[in-house]
């Protein structure tokens, strides 16, 4: 028989560190603007959650990373998060809008737009992400993919990193069965079967990009690049539709 008290335990305290983490391990840093399409959102000038830059007005977090539209800037052509380096593209937010089916509980629909109270600056810093489409080939397993942001490079870490950092992480499936199946079709799971690379406290919101296409947001996980508990993304094809109507519906 089954010990149902230990596996009760075991989800309490997989919900506990969940609800801990903001959500890069075992990577290195990046040459810097190497990442163009990648966004800091900033909360009294300090880095909080990443981000990813879609149309020149458009940025796509993470729900879970909601804050009022007047307490966020978001930085773009940013590397070092404590030095000007004079190629910064700073603005401020004019709308944010979270996923009407957002789970605060479960983290399922984890995906919120940011509108740009004016267009991004498109050179040879910052340019779009590439978004998936119906003809582009499904994510499999083992697929590799690369995450990036300024989280944590240490578990049990409270430090970010100065530096935008990147860690090639691979498709893991069948995570449901790692997460006492709490993993939803709006999720996807990466990370690597011996741990050591993942994505971690403050990398939340930021892009899982596969095969060139924007795949992934940093959403949760429990603890960061342990080999039981991959990471887990919000699954972007599954909102293309939704992207395009609140890009059209929010034009003014």
């Amino acid at each position: 028989m089954k010990n149902c008290a230990g596996y009760s335990l075991l989800f309490l305290i997989s919900f506990i560190q969940v609800s801990l983490q903001q959500r890069i391990i075992g990577g290195q840093e990046v040459e810097p603007y190497s990442i163009k399409y990648q966004a800091s959102l900033q909360y009294n000038n300090q880095h909080y959650c990443g981000g990813t830059l879609i149309q020149k007005q458009w940025v796509v977090s993470a729900a879970h990373c909601w804050k009022p539209n007047y307490l966020i800037k978001v930085v773009l052509s940013e590397h070092d998060l404590y030095k000007n380096e004079g190629v910064e593209q700073v603005y401020n937010v004019s709308k944010t809008l979270v996923y009407y089916l957002y789970n605060y509980r479960t983290f399922d629909n984890d995906i919120m737009l940011l509108k740009l109270e004016k267009p991004a600056y498109v050179n040879s810093n910052v340019q779009l992400v590439q978004l998936p489409s119906a003809d582009t080939p499904p994510l499999s397993e083992a697929m590799m993919c690369v995450v990036s942001g300024w989280g944590v490079t240490q578990v049990y870490s409270y430090n970010l990193s100065p530096v935008l950092r990147a860690v090639d992480v691979q498709i893991i499936p069948n995570c449901q069965n790692y997460y006492y199946y709490r993993i939803t079709d709006n999720m996807v799971c990466a990370g690597s079967p011996f741990g050591g690379k993942d994505s971690c406290q403050g990398d939340s919101g930021g892009p899982l990009i596969c095969n060139g296409y924007f795949e992934g947001i940093v959403s949760w996980g429990t603890g960061c690049a342990n080999p039981f508990f991959p990471g887990v993304y919000t699954k972007v094809r599954n909102y293309i539709r939704w992207i395009s109507w609140i890009i059209e519906t929010n034009s003014d």
